[in-house]
């Protein structure tokens, strides 16, 4: 099956390489730097001769997010470490623009293509000595070609889904071969060891989710809006999805009974998507502003539509209440949900819809600690968000400090069995 994977991999390439340029046009992908997904003579190499390279792939913000941390702990005590970092979304590229631009040890590219000669190349080219993959980002021609150069690999954050294991259970002797060639797993839920015991996976070991490691620098957070925000009732609504933007705004007509000068602020997880958004709040006859990274939040708008990636914990900071999208929408019913983390560490109530499958466990550990809800409707959303707006942010003080002390453990635990498998098997 293997053989096989890699025979069509192949056959496929130049398909994909249409594929990836529709996306470049669709805007998708970064203009320039998308070749380095399917040109070989794109992979430029600037690693030092004698350092050592920990290769870190994780496919998209929020798994960018949770290694972070990880990644500056390492760099603390290592000297003659260097860092790659592999993603996928145009999105994660961004991040790393933002919170690592200045590491001259740290390198970012854009994750090739699993096709076998892409794959082949960019190993050789990069010789890494150890290998770290995020949550469930398993690909076979890359497994095959690391075990086949004695390059140890592991998963942190593991993350095996009931939808996820069907579909690798139906090739189960494949599995078997991929799974077994793992040096270690580091379970992010209960669930996964149990999943990849029977993929044929050994030496898992249950970690917690490292979701919950995003660091927040509190004193780097822009204060540009803190007046408008601080003088109005607002509440955000943030990664939403087409079709979510038409709940949030029957959200707002309700609020707005009850509150004067009540904003709602809408960030749109793909923001190519603010100009169709704008002509939703003209059918609705509310005055909307498009809000790019420097503006201003002007007095007379009432729906802010935020234009811009990587600024929404400037609006956290001061929120009381956020709704999270990817969730309302039925079509989205086995891949909904978006990270509710880094709201909830500045003191955000949570609210989301029903579906939330790609966030269950980190949706499970808010609800417990009273922090999210569940939300079915515009009129359920309105009787939370009405209760939310009469009362004091730090009233989620006490909520903070649980996830707080919850992530620091999780990160001990962490960079414990991490350093651990680098000194046993790249040093």
């Amino acid at each position: 099956m293997i053989l096989i994977y890699k025979f069509f991999t192949n056959i496929f390439y130049p398909f994909l390489i249409l594929f990836t340029f529709f996306r470049k046009i669709k805007k998708k992908e970064d203009p320039i730097r998308y070749k380095e997904k399917i040109f070989v003579g794109s992979f430029k190499i600037s690693r030092k001769k004698n350092s050592k390279l920990i290769w870190f792939h994780a496919a998209s913000v929020g798994e960018m997010n949770s290694i972070i941390p990880i990644i500056n702990e390492l760099k603390k005590n290592n000297d003659n470490f260097e860092f790659l970092i592999t993603t996928v979304t145009l999105s994660s590229g961004n991040l790393i623009k933002k919170k690592l631009q200045d590491s001259n040890n740290i390198h970012h590219r854009y994750f090739p293509l699993d096709v076998d000669f892409l794959i082949k190349k960019f190993v050789e080219m990069w010789k890494p000595n150890i290998v770290f993959f995020v949550d469930s980002e398993i690909w076979p021609n890359l497994i095959m070609n690391l075990h086949k150069n004695s390059i140890p690999f592991s998963v942190i954050n593991a993350r095996i889904t009931k939808k996820t294991f069907k579909r690798w259970f139906l090739f189960k002797k494949t599995a078997k071969v991929i799974f077994s060639k793992f040096k270690l797993f580091l379970a992010s839920n209960k669930e996964t060891i149990n999943y990849l015991n029977k993929l044929g996976a050994s030496n898992i070991v249950y970690n917690g989710n490292i979701k919950l490691l995003s660091e927040i620098n509190v004193k780097s957070i822009s204060n540009l809006n803190k007046l408008a925000l601080k003088k109005n009732k607002f509440w955000l609504s943030a990664s939403t999805h087409d079709g979510e933007e038409d709940f949030c705004l029957k959200t707002h007509l309700l609020l707005k009974n009850e509150f004067n000068k009540l904003k709602t602020l809408i960030a749109p997880r793909h923001i190519s998507r603010s100009e169709k958004i704008k002509k939703l709040c003209d059918n609705y006859n509310l005055n909307s502003q498009i809000l790019n990274e420097n503006d201003l939040i002007n007095d007379e708008s009432e729906i802010i539509i935020i234009n811009s990636f990587g600024i929404l914990n400037q609006f956290y900071k001061y929120a009381k209440s956020v709704f999270v999208g990817k969730s309302t929408l039925k079509i989205l019913k086995n891949v909904g949900g978006q990270n509710p983390i880094d709201a909830a560490k500045l003191g955000c109530k949570i609210y989301h819809g029903p579906y939330i499958y790609n966030f269950s466990e980190i949706y499970e550990i808010l609800k417990n600690l009273k922090i999210s809800n569940q939300v079915n409707s515009p009129e359920e959303l309105f009787s939370y968000l009405k209760q939310d707006l009469v009362q004091s942010k730090e009233v989620n003080t006490e909520v903070n400090s649980s996830i707080n002390n919850l992530s620091n453990e999780i990160f001990e635990i962490t960079m414990s069995n991490i350093n651990r498998f680098i000194l046993n098997e790249a040093l």
